[in-house]
């Protein structure tokens, strides 16, 4: 899960940045309105955690911009401003959700996983392939109902290609899946955490492939037999 994080406090950046890292969601973060649309418009993201007092604006108008074109990448507003009126301006402006200062960062992660859960936005709450399960809103992993314990960024890795399973997904898309743009990433960074996955996946004989395309991207695959 990609998430961009539009907040100009360093303290509750920080804070919400760290906790979302320790549930294996990549975070962007930017400080300004400014940037969140070109944000936006260079990354695909699932969701938005959006101040309204900003430097350059009120976070609603951010809001009407991406409604307007149609845009509907689900947006929790994270504000000061916790008023009946500042939340009944917030929903009636296209937010799905929003939560006054100060929260518990525990708090944010279960609005979080409850506004991705909606009709609209839920594919499949499992996905399973050879003797693999994936549990889409837990983030788990597991073979013939056996845990398999992976770190965060294999764990991206997985599970962007089990959402694009039996197709090819190109290095850029996994590398948009697992790193955000403050990460300082190696130029074999990728290839290791796919080696590492991979090996793993055929010791717990989970029956599935990776198969590498090379110069473009990977494949995963239930394993011929």
């Amino acid at each position: 899960m990609r998430v961009l994080l539009v907040e100009d406090e360093p303290e509750m950046a920080t804070a919400l940045m760290t906790a979302l890292a320790k549930h294996d969601i990549v975070v962007d973060h930017v400080l300004s309105l400014t940037a969140a649309e070109q944000a936006l418009a260079i990354k695909v993201h699932d969701a938005v955690l959006l101040d309204r007092q900003l430097p350059d604006g009120d976070g609603l108008s951010l809001i009407a911009k991406l409604r307007a074109r149609g845009i509907d990448i689900p947006v929790i507003v994270l504000t000061a401003r916790g008023q009946l009126g500042d939340r009944i301006a917030g929903l009636d402006t296209g937010a799905d959700d929003y939560l006054a200062k100060p929260f518990a960062v525990e708090e944010v992660l279960a609005r979080l996983r409850a506004v991705l859960r909606r009709p609209s936005r839920v594919v499949a709450d499992v996905i399973r392939i050879g003797r693999l399960s994936f549990d889409l809103t837990h983030r788990e992993a597991s073979i013939d109902d056996r845990p398999l314990e992976l770190p965060r960024r294999e764990l991206l890795v997985l599970e962007t290609l089990l959402r694009r399973r039996g197709r090819t997904v190109l290095r850029s898309a996994l590398e948009e899946a697992v790193y955000s743009f403050d990460d300082d990433v190696q130029s074999n960074a990728l290839d290791t955490h796919v080696s590492r996955l991979r090996s793993k996946l055929a010791q717990a004989r989970a029956d599935i492939e990776i198969h590498g395309i090379r110069g473009v991207g990977y494949l995963l695959r239930e394993a011929s037999r």
